[in-house]
């Protein structure tokens, strides 16, 4: 008898639709007439145990108690799931061939293995297990997929990195929301002290943008244009650009501070000739943007339709499992090669679909491949796409629908030609000085007739059109212009910003030396877990939305105030994170991430340590019956930050 265990049931359906009839359905598998037997996980069915599983004594918090660190480390079968662990379990011991089905991700290749480990699989079984790696439930996609398994060995690191990530989240969350609740307590607050891996950095980074915001002073500065004419009476606009000579006036971005010599320059060049120095002059093209990942699905639906990213996690499920998209968990934007000869059978379906785009698929070019189909970056998933099947989205609701049109319109351009322009730029001496100018000339719309334009912005250096000019020609300073502007805030964050902030991490990293290591690929948190991590921040009130802003509340500002810069900083996870990615690629090991961890952590405890104490200055005042249920709340929920 063959086993398949998939993530899900929804998967395992999908799977059994495609092997012989008739089936049987029993309670948690299914029977199929070829002797194969589908059963399935319902996500996690294991959760690691609390510290007092450990030792009695840790079920009292304690400072002298940590670092807790379990030398044989214990799971638990989750209260709700136990059946279907057992129903597994019987299974198993009949199965001739076991097949791995859980999600094609990091997380879903834990998810059954560690299943497989927990009802004690020989090493021996275990060498012969095979993977399955759906990323389609469409039936079609499925059948391939059988066809095409693999052993599941060769996913070893994928799970060995699932693991070292639970694990570090596990250790890093009991011992540091233990150590700074303690502190807490000593300093007169009585509430919980929740830090994460992930969860406080993101918390840091709201926090220390809106420091920014409050903190901002607002400084005059001052640019100077010069309205140049040719002869012909064509004119355009020049930027002035302030030589070396002009930094003692000038702040850190270049920016003049001194309006008198703005002032100067305008009555300089007032009515002058000014020469034509230099002229560039390059034709220039933009690829279509590739298919989505999760995180960039997230970030385009932020923006364009007001999603969070929670609700574009579940929104692209309920399409996954309507077989409308393929598998929605994926950090990859490309497609493997083989994948091409399904486009024309995918803009069917997505004429079919969506009426909007039907014009855009009838101007596709179905032979034309982009550079989104290489096989090289694809891994065990591939980008989110639309796939074959035809259903009437306009009976689904709202967020679906616009959902589904962002992913089927993001597929569709990689059929349209590249964006191809002009890029000018003219730089003009008058009275020593350099003005430059420069415009972008579309000549060929390509991909971006399938995207709405936004209006340009009036002082936008390329929004002109520049006239033909000649190397040293010359041209009247017809008018000079002095434009006072203000310095501005960063802007708040907001659903899409936050998310850019979490994929692009190395941007807010403050240790130059790590932010030489990090790939700019490298980010917090997974696909599957940053939806759930800006949630819970939310859910905790340590995050408010204001509008598009998102902001940090007191008790979040607090919080941050209350703990050390180093556990509110990305730095540390953010090298973590790319530690994690190393042992997917076989290029770190679990036992030298694990070992840095521990060194990490000891580190922390023993500065929390020799502080003693906390500000607790700002925070809530917790009653003791609250704190008990926040605890106990924590004990419940799989913790994922």
């Amino acid at each position: 008898m063959r086993l398949i265990i998939a993530e899900k049931p929804s998967l395992g359906r999908a799977i059994a639709d495609v092997l012989p009839r008739p089936h049987k359905r029993q309670d948690g598998y299914i029977e199929t007439a070829s002797g194969d037997v589908v059963t399935w996980c319902i996500g996690h069915l294991l959760e690691q145990v609390e510290p007092e599983n450990y030792d009695p004594a840790y079920k009292q918090w304690r400072f002298e108690h940590l670092p807790i660190v379990p030398q044989q480390w214990q799971l638990q079968p989750r209260k709700n799931t136990r059946s279907q662990l057992s129903v597994i379990r019987k299974l198993l011991k009949t199965a001739d061939v076991i097949v791995h089905a859980g999600d094609p991700d990091r997380e879903g290749q834990l998810l059954v293995d560690e299943v497989l480990d927990y009802l004690k699989l020989s090493q021996t079984r275990k060498k012969s297990v095979r993977r399955l790696l759906v990323n389609d439930l469409n039936s079609s996609a499925v059948k391939k997929a059988i066809d095409r398994m693999q052993s599941n060995s060769d996913f070893v690191p994928l799970s060995v990195s699932a693991l070292a990530r639970s694990r570090a989240d596990w250790l890093y969350g009991i011992n540091l929301t233990r150590a700074y609740t303690v502190l807490g307590k000593k300093a007169g607050y009585g509430g919980l002290l929740s830090v994460g891996r992930v969860q406080t950095p993101i918390l840091g980074l709201v926090v220390r943008r809106d420091e920014e915001i409050a903190n901002f002073q607002p400084k005059p500065y001052f640019e100077v244009f010069a309205l140049l004419v040719t002869d012909q009476g064509e004119s355009f606009k020049a930027r002035w650009q302030p030589s070396e000579a002009c930094q003692p006036w000038m702040d850190d971005e270049g920016r003049v501070l001194d309006r008198r010599l703005a002032d100067n320059v305008v009555g300089r060049i007032q009515g002058k000739q000014g020469e034509v120095s230099k002229l560039d002059k390059k034709p220039g093209k933009e690829s279509p943007p590739l298919p989505y990942s999760l995180s960039a699905l997230q970030i385009d639906a932020a923006k364009q339709l007001r999603m969070s990213a929670k609700e574009v996690l579940d929104v692209c499920q309920k399409l996954y499992e309507q077989k409308l998209v393929t598998y929605p968990r994926s950090d990859c934007r490309y497609l493997p090669v083989e994948h091409f000869r399904e486009a024309p059978e995918v803009l069917g379906a997505i004429r079919s679909n969506d009426e909007n785009l039907t014009q855009a698929v009838d101007g596709a070019l179905p032979d034309r491949k982009s550079k989104a189909w290489n096989d090289s970056k694809v891994g065990a998933h591939h980008a989110i796409i639309p796939t074959t099947r035809r259903a009437d989205i306009y009976k689904m609701g709202d967020r679906e629908r616009k959902l589904y049109s962002l992913i089927a319109r993001q597929y569709v351009a990689q059929f349209y030609p590249d964006h191809r322009f002009l890029a000018r730029k003219v730089s003009v001496i008058i009275e020593g000085g350099l003005f430059t100018a420069s415009s972008r000339e579309v000549q060929e719309e390509g991909w971006k007739a399938l995207f709405p334009r936004k209006p340009s912005s009036p002082d936008k250096e390329d929004s002109q059109r520049l006239p033909e000019l000649q190397q040293g020609q010359t041209l009247l300073c017809k008018e000079a212009e002095l434009a006072e502007k203000q310095t501005q805030p960063p802007k708040p964050f907001n659903d899409a910003t936050l998310l850019s902030a979490m994929t692009g991490i190395a941007r807010y990293v403050k240790d130059t030396e790590i932010r030489k290591v990090l790939k700019e690929t490298d980010g917090l948190g997974t696909e599957a877990t940053r939806a759930g991590i800006i949630e819970l921040l939310f859910s905790r009130k340590y995050l408010a939305r204001q509008g598009k802003s998102i902001h940090a509340t007191e008790t979040g500002k607090a919080l941050i105030k209350a703990l050390p810069e180093p556990v509110s900083r990305p730095d540390m996870t953010a090298r973590w994170e790319a530690s994690l990615n190393q042992i997917v690629e076989k290029q770190g090991s679990y036992q030298t991430f694990m070992d840095q961890l521990e060194q990490q952590l000891a580190q922390l405890l023993q500065e929390a340590g020799q502080s003693g104490t906390i500000n607790v200055q700002g925070l809530p005042p917790v009653s003791a019956s609250r704190f008990k249920k926040k605890t106990r709340r924590r004990k419940n929920t799989r913790r994922t930050t």
